[in-house]
């Protein structure tokens, strides 16, 4: 008998052989169901190098996620954003970095985020020193936050550029974003849509640390189009924000300021050593509620007019690329 030549035996043989099954597009994190991932971070290795989606069954998850894919979806299935949680517990002071604290970090293009809560409880141990804690650190471009809850006190949410300082989009709708130092910071374009900022008892409370850092920069932003601002008793020296950078942008459109915001509205980096209210470009637009005072506001911000104001609508703050912010 002759032998096959080599090549037709390799081509039987891969004829023959099984195919490996598709990574799957949808996948379920559950703490009992059958066939569900018991893991968040399992279930978002398991997708398809094309992204998925990653239903979650209501639950606590204690775990450090990382997301670095493209096109991911997490969405919580319970009733209410509180039904499902992601929580970690690391601190600046316990890793060596505020971002190397995230309780999930999210570099990847086209994230979503829905129905859930991302949680950093480091504060919440008495035991523990004060620090920088991230609950959420985001660097991806495309991204849409919907109904998601973010926990912290320092530093709560990073909406921050990619890697080389390329720009991102960003944008939440209906969140609930608490802490008091800086809690939202970087130098995303971030539009923030009804959602509710919340300030924690403390002895000073920034709700924002923008860090644009080049007056050429249009790729970076912070707008809070009807939020509300909010705070616990027990908090004091309530700032709307300062200046990471010396050309932090923020934007406040028809806010309702339900806190005892500071009279001057915006702080100096750090008073007596930085000049950054020279540089930085802080606005509001209609504010209502016990803590807008127009006629009080640090002389070097800006009250918009209508015609201002609309610059930095939704409409507009995005230009024409706006597909991606659908579900």
């Amino acid at each position: 008998m002759r032998l096959a030549p080599l090549a037709v035996m390799l081509a039987t043989i891969a004829v023959a052989a099984p195919a490996q099954p598709a990574a799957p597009r949808v996948v379920h994190v559950s703490p009992d169901r059958a066939g569900a991932y018991r893991s968040v971070q399992r279930a978002i290795d398991a997708l398809a190098t094309t992204g998925g989606t990653i239903l979650i069954a209501p639950g606590r998850y204690r775990e450090k996620l990382v997301i670095r894919g493209n096109d991911v979806r997490l969405r919580g299935t319970g009733h209410t954003p509180a039904d499902v949680v992601l929580v970690y517990g690391d601190a600046s002071a316990t890793v060596g970095g505020t971002l190397k604290s995230a309780s999930m970090t999210v570099s990847g293009d086209g994230f979503h985020a829905t129905n859930l809560t991302i949680q950093n409880d480091y504060w919440l141990n008495p035991a523990h020193p004060p620090s920088q804690a991230v609950a959420l650190a985001l660097t991806g471009d495309r991204a849409v936050v919907r109904r998601v809850r973010l926990l912290g006190h320092q530093d709560t949410l990073y909406a921050n550029r990619g890697p080389n300082r390329r720009p991102t989009r960003q944008y939440f709708r209906d969140c609930y974003i608490e802490g008091h130092v800086d809690f939202i910071f970087g130098d995303a374009n971030a539009y923030f849509d009804r959602c509710q900022l919340h300030g924690l008892a403390h002895e000073t409370v920034w709700y924002t640390a923008q860090s644009r850092n080049a007056p050429d920069d249009e790729g970076s932003a912070y707008v809070f189009d009807r939020s509300r601002f909010t705070a616990e008793a027990g908090a004091r020296n309530i700032s709307l924000g300062r200046a990471w950078r010396p050309h932090a942008r923020v934007i406040l459109l028809d806010a309702r300021l339900d806190a005892p915001v500071i009279p001057a509205g915006w702080t100096e980096w750090t008073p007596g050593r930085t000049t950054t209210l020279d540089t930085a470009y802080f606005a509001e637009y209609r504010s209502r509620g016990q803590g807008a005072s127009p006629a009080t506001r640090e002389a070097r911000t800006h009250q918009l007019t209508a015609t201002q104001a609309a610059r930095w609508r939704l409409p507009a703050f995005f230009g024409t690329d706006t597909g991606w912010l659908r579900d």
